[in-house]
């Protein structure tokens, strides 16, 4: 399990920098990762239920509890359209 997870607000997460490789290296868990987030995403939706977010910038692990709007194929989209990378998110719960 990852140590040292620093929890922020939604809004702060267009002022980070995000690296463009991958964080997940098994296609097993990158599977599972999209399958979660298609679930957070009809949650959001639906039943206006957050979730939380694990994710990497180059300054380390973050989570951030938030409702999902839209998946694209690179990106996560939150309210406001901020906007964090599939490729670099590790967790959804």
């Amino acid at each position: 399990m990852i140590s040292n997870v620093q929890t922020i607000e939604k809004e702060q997460i267009k002022f980070l920098k995000f690296p463009k490789s991958e964080v997940l290296q098994k296609t097993k868990d990158r599977v599972n990762r999209l399958l979660e987030l298609q679930r957070a995403l009809i949650l959001g939706n639906l039943e206006r239920q957050k979730v939380k977010i694990v994710f990497a910038d180059n300054g380390g692990y973050k989570k951030v509890e938030t409702t999902i709007w839209g998946i694209t194929d690179k990106s996560v989209i939150l309210k406001q359209a901020t906007l964090i990378p599939v490729q670099r998110i590790v967790s959804v719960a």
